[in-house]
């Protein structure tokens, strides 16, 4: 237990001196095996770092981070934003719904909450803020619906929770897929609301039918993306390794080929970003694998689960539980760190209990996205800081009303096993 212990204050001790997470976790696991009087040499740290990348299912993380960029570069993500204005830019606020529907489609392509933040705002923020936008209101906006980014499939978060639970990628990207589609209605309804209460700026541009169909022929490569990555894994003909590969090769095929917006030559600055990108995430995959091994073999988390076996809770309060460790946590670390730590600890417990690996997988992935918007480790809000030129404090203010519809869906994901469920029960 003493290991245990040395174990989460040099981690505490760490994070608090500004050293990043994977260092944190490894140099944390590394104390509690030489001074905790633990009976294992100091090697196996290195050998549980390496052996948490063996695993198939963290290949898709790499491919993912490197299709979001190539779709980015390659001119699939502004075709898809030019077709969501298309289908509701000529209603009041209609560009505010574009930027909600296109985050959705765009969440299906990259999996990640920032970049999906990033790739929008560049594309939509600036002409909004031209037509008489509010900015904060719209900076606030972009920061929920790029939460649909690791909720709508692919998501990079569900995939790491999966590798680390064993459950079915397929079935998480199912609900993901639901759950994601509910959260975009709710931030739909909330802008019809605010642009209707507040006078929001309506287009007066009406599109003929076969402009509509110009830009949708246009778009069509761009939204054979997602057809590929979920297809692929629903009908089962591919893994979600596989997929993220093949949209890849689908990726790229379209942004040199088809839209002709990037050459062979910049194909290699491209994968070195997704290179560095993807391995920020392994790494900390990595060094978590090695202290999640020293939190179990230290007897620290069997010391854990019967503490929280003897509160007696029932399951849905042991979610709701969760739940709020997990939107504690959220405030201050990375999401697939929380994961990484937490996961292989609370799991257990969870499962001893009954619960569903698809709802608490819901649970801890949701949780996980609403962090990215809560100060003060909030890269959504930091990266739509850095689309619009406002302060993190604005935006963070402006963005409470969306932020309170979309966590209003996870309470409802804690709340509810067959919500979470139903797709694949």
């Amino acid at each position: 237990m003493n290991a245990g212990i040395i174990l989460f204050v040099v981690f505490a001790a760490c994070l608090i001196i500004g050293v990043p997470v994977s260092f944190s976790l490894g140099t944390a696991a590394l104390c509690s095996v030489v001074f905790g009087g633990l009976s294992a040499s100091a090697t196996v740290i290195a050998q549980r770092i390496f052996g948490g990348l063996q695993s198939t299912s963290i290949m898709a993380i790499a491919f993912f981070v490197l299709a979001g960029n190539l779709m980015t570069k390659g001119g699939i993500s502004r075709r898809i934003v030019n077709f969501a204005n298309c289908l509701v830019g000529n209603v009041r606020g209609g560009m505010s719904l574009a930027l909600v529907l296109a985050c959705a489609f765009f969440a299906a392509l990259s999996g990640s909450a920032p970049a999906t933040v990033i790739a929008i705002g560049t594309m939509l923020y600036g002409d909004m803020a031209k037509l008489g936008y509010p900015k904060d209101r719209t900076a606030g906006l972009l920061v929920v619906s790029g939460g649909l980014g690791p909720i709508i499939p692919p998501s990079i978060i569900m995939v790491i929770y999966c590798t680390l639970t064993g459950a079915s990628v397929g079935n998480m990207f199912k609900q993901g897929m639901m759950i994601g589609v509910c959260i975009m209605a709710v931030l739909m309804v909330e802008v019809i609301f605010f642009a209707n209460k507040e006078k929001w700026p309506k287009q007066e541009i009406k599109h003929t039918p076969k402009e509509v169909l110009k830009i949708f022929l246009d778009a069509v490569p761009a939204l054979m993306t997602p057809v590929i990555i979920l297809g692929g894994i629903y009908s089962g003909m591919l893994t979600a390794t596989e997929s993220a590969a093949m949209a890849v090769v689908w990726a790229t095929f379209a942004g040199i080929f088809i839209y002709k917006e990037i050459t062979f030559k910049e194909l290699i600055p491209i994968i070195k970003d997704s290179a560095k990108s993807s391995a920020m995430i392994l790494f900390i995959i990595a060094a978590s694998t090695a202290f999640s091994w020293v939190f179990t073999f230290s007897g620290a988390s069997q010391a854990l689960v019967d503490a929280v076996v003897g509160m007696n809770l029932n399951a849905t309060l042991f979610c709701f539980v969760v739940a709020v460790i997990l939107l504690i946590f959220g405030t201050f670390m990375e999401g697939t760190a929380i994961a990484v730590l937490l996961v292989p600890v609370l799991w257990p417990i969870a499962q001893s209990m009954g619960i569903n690996v698809i709802h608490f997988g819901m649970i801890v992935c949701i949780s996980n996205v609403v962090g990215t918007m809560t100060p003060p480790v909030a890269v959504n809000i930091f990266s739509a800081s850095t689309v619009s030129g406002l302060k993190m404090g604005q935006i963070a203010k402006a963005e409470i009303p969306f932020l309170v519809g979309y966590v209003a869906v996870f309470f409802l994901c804690v709340f509810s096993s067959g919500f979470c469920t139903f797709l694949i029960s």
